[in-house]
């Protein structure tokens, strides 16, 4: 997208106005057959994990990762395969296993509006839950036989596990650099978006410089992703979220916008932050006040503007693909992504 698309007011209005359904209307068959074999997967033998599979599967989520892999893998007009179906599913159980094992990691009791598994089942269970997701995954991952997409999974998986590994090296740190915080936030979420759009162009017959741009927008989008969840942990209410809104400070996670009010060494705004960071709550500071600060400092709409440029840059990476109504949907999750409001 370049600026003048970014700054033109009939984009900016059909993004806001734009569902996820209409997002996803060019592949709304793939996605239903993708909703009926991730039920199909998820299903187990095992009484507990098919209970546990249920759940999670009712749970839902927005569905961008299965997505992007099925649009990336159309792009080129081929037939999209059960193979292809089963791989926007293996994606699912990744990204599905990473939330099992953070809930658990930060000791979350709420996850899409209702009880985590760990507070429902504990985190025995549940930790051992999310290692079965990702058996699950590469498993079916492996049955498809190929070496190239496998590569593809591993390696974001463990740089996955490396970005929360560092992340839990920062908890508290109060001088997190800007630097580091992208590195985690690229490692956590934006390679398995940079893996969906890949492999969907491995599927769909891209070139080598096709699958870099597949990589390198998935790579951008995972980022504005990213960036617009940490706006909205400030911004957005509880029910919006799914989740206690402002729980990564309370955490003891800087994510920009914090980043940026500490940059500016202000004495009084690094107190408020090291009492939040110190009583794990909004105790002292409550988070309205933050935000406020955050909001007249300039901050929010500042980490707004930076992901907005990285949904910029993943849409100008779709140019080497011909024009279709693919492109245009892979344009547009672009869009949607930094003006979301959940």
């Amino acid at each position: 997208m370049t600026e003048q698309g970014a700054n033109n007011p009939e984009r900016a209005t059909r993004a806001k106005t734009s569902s996820a359904a209409e997002l996803f209307a060019p592949i709304r068959e793939e996605l239903a057959a993708f909703e009926q074999e991730f039920v199909r997967q998820i299903a187990s033998e095992i009484p507990l994990i098919a209970e546990i599979g249920r759940y999670v599967k009712d749970g839902g989520g927005k569905r961008i990762r299965p997505a992007v892999l099925l649009l990336s893998a159309k792009l080129w007009r081929r037939p999209v395969t059960p193979s292809t179906i089963r791989l926007a599913v293996v994606v699912e159980f990744i990204h599905t296993a990473t939330l099992v094992h953070d809930d658990i990691i930060d000791g979350a009791e709420m996850r899409r509006g209702r009880p985590s598994v760990n507070a429902r089942w504990g985190n025995q269970i549940t930790v051992l839950m999310g290692d079965w997701l990702y058996m699950r995954a590469f498993e079916m991952a492996l049955a498809e036989r190929s070496f190239e997409i496998l590569d593809v999974l591993t390696q974001i998986t463990r740089k996955m596990t490396e970005g929360e590994l560092i992340q839990l090296g920062h908890i508290g740190d109060l001088f997190i650099t800007r630097e580091r915080y992208f590195e985690i936030l690229q490692r956590k979420t934006a390679y398995l978006f940079s893996a969906c759009a890949e492999i969907g162009g491995i599927l769909g017959g891209a070139s080598p410089l096709e699958q870099h741009a597949l990589r390198e927008y998935g790579m951008h989008l995972g980022t504005a992703f990213q960036l617009i969840d940490d706006v909205l942990d400030f911004v957005a209410d509880d029910e919006s979220l799914g989740k206690p809104a402002g729980n990564d400070l309370r955490e003891g996670k800087l994510t920009l916008p914090v980043i940026l009010l500490v940059e500016r060494g202000e004495p009084k705004h690094l107190e408020m932050v090291r009492a939040v960071l110190a009583d794990g709550d909004y105790q002292r500071v409550t988070r309205q006040e933050l935000v406020a600060v955050l909001e007249a400092e300039g901050c929010l709409e500042r980490a707004r503007e930076e992901a907005r440029a990285y949904a910029h840059r993943a849409s100008a990476c779709l140019r080497v693909v011909a024009p279709s109504p693919y492109r245009d949907a892979l344009d547009r999750i672009a869009e949607f992504t930094v003006e979301r409001t959940r």
